[in-house]
């Protein structure tokens, strides 16, 4: 199974908000027709209906793949609808948060090839991490396929276990939002030494924004990327050792802040 049986027997989105629509547009823009495409969603954007897929009617019947983007607490009302796909010709992959591979056999039986994965936000300008994971069904070419289709916006990994989603999802899945804080973050305390606060943000969001395109297109490691900005006994050092301080630093308050997601994403898949 590959791109080309995508665009021979048809993809079927359900759910196409923030994720499903940066899925959908990397797809279309990387080749796959949009008459292949169908798309599940009771409300659709002007952008979507715009796509030329087809939309809530003359849906692909029995599509290569099942993509299931919609929202955990709409899933128990969505996924019944679509429960005829399961029997294994269809892979079922699922991006949706909190939802274990186990509640989609239970819908779509256990010979259904199902492959879960964990993207993140960046994932909307192509810039996104996703992890997979795939149930006993789900054989190479399903791995193949997920990785094809999530790869339209951005890298992907292999897990080795489901168990290790709580920990992917508190790292790459939540850690968006770690780095916008610390922007916010950053901006106060520019402010707190006389700057004026649209100075300071903008200093403070222009800092993270270049310091990440710069980790991007180095081969150095970030602990090496920090080397290089440090001075001996210089303004980057003195900063640094209040930061990396492992009593009451950004190490002790990363590893709570990282573990505290966990257990989180560990009660929310229980339900």
């Amino acid at each position: 199974m590959d791109m080309d049986g995508v665009a021979g027997r048809g993809l079927l989105l359900l759910g196409c908000g923030r994720m499903g629509s940066a899925l959908l547009e990397g797809w279309l823009a990387g080749g796959v027709p949009a008459a292949a495409v169908g798309v599940i969603d009771p409300a659709p954007s002007d952008w979507l209906r715009a796509q030329g897929v087809r939309l809530n009617a003359g849906l692909p019947a029995d599509p290569a793949v099942v993509v299931v983007a919609v929202k955990p607490q709409v899933m128990g009302a969505a996924l019944p609808g679509i429960g005829a796909l399961g029997g294994g010709r269809t892979l079922v992959l699922s991006i949706a948060a909190g939802t274990p591979i186990t509640r989609f056999e239970q819908v779509f039986g256990p010979a259904t090839p199902v492959v879960r994965a964990m993207p993140n936000t960046p994932a909307a300008i192509g810039r996104g991490i996703s992890a997979i994971i795939g149930n006993a069904a789900a054989r190479a070419a399903h791995l193949d396929l997920a990785e094809a289709l999530l790869s339209a916006v951005g890298q992907v990994v292999r897990l080795e276990s489901e168990d290790e989603i709580d920990a992917v999802t508190a790292v790459s899945g939540s850690g968006p939002a770690y780095v916008f804080h610390l922007v916010e973050a950053l901006a106060l305390a520019g402010e707190a030494e006389g700057l004026r606060p649209d100075l300071a943000r903008r200093l403070a969001r222009a800092t993270v924004a270049g310091a990440g395109a710069l980790l991007d297109a180095s081969d150095e490691e970030a602990g090496q990327l920090r080397r290089n900005v440090t001075s001996p006994a210089g303004t980057t050092a003195a900063a640094l050792a209040v930061l990396m301080d492992e009593a009451h630093g950004l190490p002790p308050l990363m590893r709570a802040a990282v573990h505290r997601a966990r257990l989180r994403s560990e009660e929310l898949g229980r339900g």
